[in-house]
C-alpha cells in the first residue's frame, strides 16, 4: 500500500561522532541532547549501533521521549542476520532482532536496512529463503524493509524481481566503491548519498543538491529519474512514494551540513 500522502526524509547516519562538535553540535551541548539537537535540524537518523549489538525495549523508548513527534529512525539490523555463508539460515537472529524492542518506537519505526558485506554474492535461492524471514509486521506495526547489496552480481534482473516480489527497497548508493541499482521495488525508496568531498562545505556541490532535489522528488511522486543506473528496464507502478535520503560515509563530517541543505532544497 503506498503512502497517500509521499514524505521525503532527509538525515544522516547516528548522532555521535566527535567531529560534528562544534561543526554541526553547538558547541559545550552536553552529548545527552544530541539527539535531541539532531532530530530538530533534520527529519530523519539511520541508526548504526543496532548492526554491532542488540538494544533494549528501553532504549527504543528514550528515542522517542527525546524526538519530535514526525520524526523517523532507520534501523540498521544486526550484522549476525546478514554477515554469514547461508542466508536461509538466519532465522534465529533475524527474529532475536526483531524482538529485541523496534516497535517501542511506534510510529517513528521507519524502514529497516539489512546490509550485506561487500564480499556477498547473489544466490536466489538463498536470497530468496533470506527474504522469506523478513516479517511484514511485528505487534501491530508494519516492518519495511530495505536491502543494501555491495556486490555486482547483485546486478541482474533475477534480484530486482525477487525485491520486487516481496515488496523489498533495493538500496541506491551514490557510491564510487559500490554498484548503484536505482530499481524500484517497494512502496518507499532508500537513497543513501555517499560521496561528499570533504573541500566542499555541503559535502556536495549546489548544482548536485540541486539534482538530488529533483530526483527526491520524483521518488516522491511515483516515478523513476533519468540519469540513474537500473538493470531492470520495468518501470514500476506511478504511485506516491515517501523517499528517505541519507547522506551518509564519504565526508562524514560534511553529512549534516549536506542533509541541511538538500532540505532547504525540498
Amino acid at each position: 500500500m503506498a503512502a497517500a500522502q509521499a514524505q521525503i526524509r532527509v538525515g544522516i547516519g547516528g548522532w555521535t561522532y566527535e567531529p560534528w562538535r562544534g561543526t554541526f553540535f553547538p558547541d559545550k551541548l552536553p552529548q545527552t541532547k544530541e539527539l535531541e539537537y539532531a532530530s530538530r535540524q533534520l527529519t530523519t537518523i539511520e541508526v548504526n549501533g543496532t548492526y554491532y549489538r542488540t538494544q533494549q525495549p528501553k532504549t527504543f523508548a528514550k528515542w522517542v521521549e527525546e524526538t519530535p513527534d514526525d520524526f523517523v529512525f532507520a534501523i540498521k539490523a544486526l550484522r549476525f542476520c546478514t554477515n554469514r555463508k547461508v542466508l536461509a539460515e538466519a532465522g534465529e537472529s533475524v527474529g532475536k532482532f526483531i524482538d529485541s524492542g523496534l516497535t517501542e518506537l511506534g510510529d517513528k519505526l521507519g524502514p529497516i536496512l539489512w546490509q550485506f558485506m561487500p564480499t556477498k554474492k547473489f544466490d536466489a535461492e538463498d536470497f530468496g529463503a533470506f527474504l522469506d524471514l523478513l516479517p511484514d509486521e511485528k505487534d501491530g506495526h508494519r516492518l519495511r524493509h530495505a536491502l543494501e547489496v555491495r556486490h555486482d552480481s547483485f546486478r541482474t534482473p533475477e534480484f530486482v524481481a525477487l525485491a520486487r516480489k516481496r515488496g523489498a527497497a533495493i538500496v541506491f548508493a551514490d557510491s564510487a566503491t559500490y554498484p548503484t541499482l536505482a530499481d524500484i521495488t517497494a512502496d518507499f525508496v532508500y537513497a543513501r548519498l555517499e560521496d561528499a568531498k570533504e573541500k566542499v562545505e555541503t559535502g556536495y556541490t549546489a548544482a548536485e543538491l540541486n539534482r538530488w532535489a529533483e530526483v527526491a522528488r520524483t521518488w516522491a511522486e511515483g516515478g523513476a529519474p533519468e540519469g540513474l543506473d537500473y538493470v531492470d528496464p520495468a518501470k514500476p507502478e506511478k504511485t506516491p512514494r515517501d523517499a528517505f535520503v541519507y547522506m551518509i560515509n564519504g565526508a562524514k563530517v560534511r553529512a549534516p551540513a549536506a542533509a541541511k541543505a538538500l532540505l532547504e532544497r525540498l
